[in-house]
């Protein structure tokens, strides 16, 4: 979609609705940023002027029910890799409350369900309030981003529809289905399963599931639980499971993969107001014997309220090499307007036995400035050094304007 068609799908947006509904409320975030960067595919300097806008109209009924959202970014770059661009993410009508029974969303939307996700050009249809069962439909073209605009086949279109608990506060549940269709034919055909369960108000058992129905195997996996005895200390213990899955019309289907698998266990504990610990294990499986350990241990100090500093430290061994990392950041609150943070990442690895060491570092820092309550500028500048790059600086100055 071209920069002229982003601004006029907004601007058409509000001048339909202040044009017929005085009344109307208009809300949202104008985001200006500046960046530079280096590209990675051209390798050239890139400078970059960005607008991200996000806007809302409620209220345009007596009732309240229908409502406009909209969000979409247009950027211009100059130098080497002159380029114009633009997305419209969403940009839909929202209808709650049709005879107390369902909700609809009409125009580009992100959709979701368990079994996956998607952003469409079309229709999702909510009822509710019909007894302890919820439904979801959705429909309608599928949207793909490339780097220069949209992708995809015009036609490609996105089915899904889910079932979900109402009004049970202890228990979450959803079964559901989604399926993608490329030029007519079937690319992707998912049932997902998620769920969430609180017992003796200290646990918390959830998991989620993703079967594809082409390759007839479970494509993710999930459960974990969670452990709370007091509000400070908080227990985890969760596997996942991945086997890499593609849409039947991609040439990828037809590559051999292995499963992924990965258990953790982390603890949280909070010592007080200015000390909080946590500890971790994770243990990767890679397939065909591959394996790896992580182990992860952090820490977050405020020894003063305006000042807030974290420290993390992984160690992993095993499979395609190990690395020891370490993350350190602070943020300082200058005053109820103003602030400062900054940053290192340091890590050392080794690809595997035959080369020696070799690190990547990063070094950044920022701040922000309120100037209103609906105005502010913030901005942040890092330099990375690695084995790639003996230095690559980047960073991002942006005006945020709340209306």
């Amino acid at each position: 979609m071209g920069l002229n068609r982003v601004g006029k799908a907004l601007t058409a947006a509000l001048l339909l609705v202040t044009g017929t509904a005085w009344g109307a409320e208009i809300n949202g975030r104008s985001s200006t940023q500046f960046l530079w960067y280096n590209n990675e595919f051209t390798e050239n300097r890139v400078f970059e002027a960005a607008e991200y806008l996000r806007v809302g109209v409620t209220k345009i009924d007596t009732a309240g029910k229908l409502s406009f959202y909209g969000y979409g970014r247009a950027a211009q770059s100059i130098g080497e890799d002159y380029d114009t661009t633009a997305r419209l993410y969403y940009f839909y009508a929202d209808y709650r409350d049709l005879f107390d029974k369902v909700d609809l969303k009409m125009g580009r939307q992100f959709v979701n369900n368990s079994a996956g996700s998607a952003i469409i050009d079309g229709l999702q249809v909510d009822l509710k309030n019909v007894g302890p069962v919820g439904f979801t439909l959705f429909g309608g073209r599928d949207v793909v981003f490339g780097l220069s605009g949209e992708a995809g086949y015009a036609w490609n279109t996105d089915l899904g529809i889910s079932a979900y608990l109402t009004d049970m506060k202890k228990t979450d549940a959803e079964i559901s289905w989604l399926r993608k269709f490329v030029k007519g034919d079937t690319a992707r055909d998912t049932i997902g399963l998620s769920a969430k369960q609180y017992l003796l108000n200290s646990i918390k058992l959830y998991g989620n599931a993703r079967f594809d129905l082409v390759s007839e195997t479970f494509n993710e996996v999930q459960g974990g639980i969670k452990y709370f005895p007091t509000s400070d200390l908080v227990f985890t213990a969760e596997y996942y499971q991945s086997y890499p899955t593609f849409d039947t019309t991609s040439i990828y289907s037809v590559f051999a993969v292995n499963e992924y698998q990965e258990g953790v266990f982390r603890i949280d504990y909070a010592l007080n107001d200015r000390i909080s610990l946590n500890l971790g294990y994770n243990r990767q499986g890679y397939g065909e014997g591959a394996a790896a350990n992580v182990y992860h241990a952090g820490v977050g100090i405020r020894p003063v309220d305006q000042l807030k500093l974290n420290v993390e430290y992984d160690n992993r061994q095993g499979y395609y090499g190990s690395t020891n990392g370490v993350i350190v950041d602070a943020d300082y609150q200058i005053n109820k307007d103003a602030q400062v943070s900054g940053g290192i990442t340091y890590d050392v690895y080794q690809r595997d036995t035959l080369t020696n060491d070799e690190t990547a570092r990063r070094y950044w820092i920022g701040g922000k400035y309120r100037f209103a309550k609906n105005m502010a500028l913030s901005g942040r500048i890092q330099e990375d050094v690695n084995a790639r790059y003996t230095e690559n600086v980047s960073g991002r100055l942006t005006f945020d304007y709340d209306f």
